[in-house]
């Protein structure tokens, strides 16, 4: 039973990364922010005490909030990108996605034999999350795009780390990165801004 939810919840991370790829409007982008480490906390506390993975969790939750916030005082069309040519276009970018998939398949049973635990599932979350976090980088100089691939990233070597070790102080220290990471991600936003009022 927890192998088949384990299961379900890459598939919703699977969802959510692929998601974060596509859609334009940054209300969705948050929103499958959140999800995703929704996916995050169900894999985390299958290794961790459910209270640090909720820890987890809500550190997710109030940087998706903190992007939010601040994204919503800003013009409307801060972060319209044109996606009419081929390398831009939807089609590229879930090409892309499923070479990720393609290769974060045959890579987790090796991966899985090296990490003290034979749960696929989680692997398989982390490695996707991870490599979907990077393709997303490739893609884009938004910064809210950039700051989100980035707590992708984040958030699957979080997954993978937690099968290594629950180590409480590194635990908060990732939670002090992806708070540090929305700050900075909030301030790029502003600055942004700023910056092109100056030049006007």
């Amino acid at each position: 039973m927890i192998n088949t939810i384990s299961w379900a919840t890459t598939a919703l991370l699977l969802l959510t990364s692929v998601g974060l790829l596509l859609v334009r409007d940054w209300r969705w982008r948050l929103g499958l922010l959140a999800a995703q480490y929704v996916g995050a906390f169900w894999l985390i506390q299958l290794y961790f005490p459910v209270s640090m993975a909720a820890v987890k969790l809500v550190t997710g939750w109030m940087s998706a909030a903190a992007l939010g916030i601040t994204r919503v005082e800003l013009p409307p069309n801060v972060d319209d990108e044109s996606e009419s040519s081929w390398p831009e276009g939807h089609l590229f970018r879930i090409l892309a996605a499923a070479l990720i998939l393609l290769t974060v398949l045959p890579a987790t049973p090796a991966i899985t034999d090296i990490l003290p635990s034979n749960e696929y599932a989680s692997v398989a979350g982390g490695l996707l999350l991870i490599g979907m976090g990077l393709l997303h980088l490739g893609m884009t100089t938004e910064p809210l795009r950039v700051i989100v691939g980035i707590l992708t990233i984040l958030t699957g070597f979080e997954i993978i780390y937690a099968i290594v070790e629950a180590s409480t102080l590194v635990t908060a220290l990732l939670v002090i990165i992806t708070l540090g990471l929305a700050l900075v991600g909030s301030y790029l936003l502003t600055a942004g801004i700023s910056t092109e009022e100056e030049t006007a």
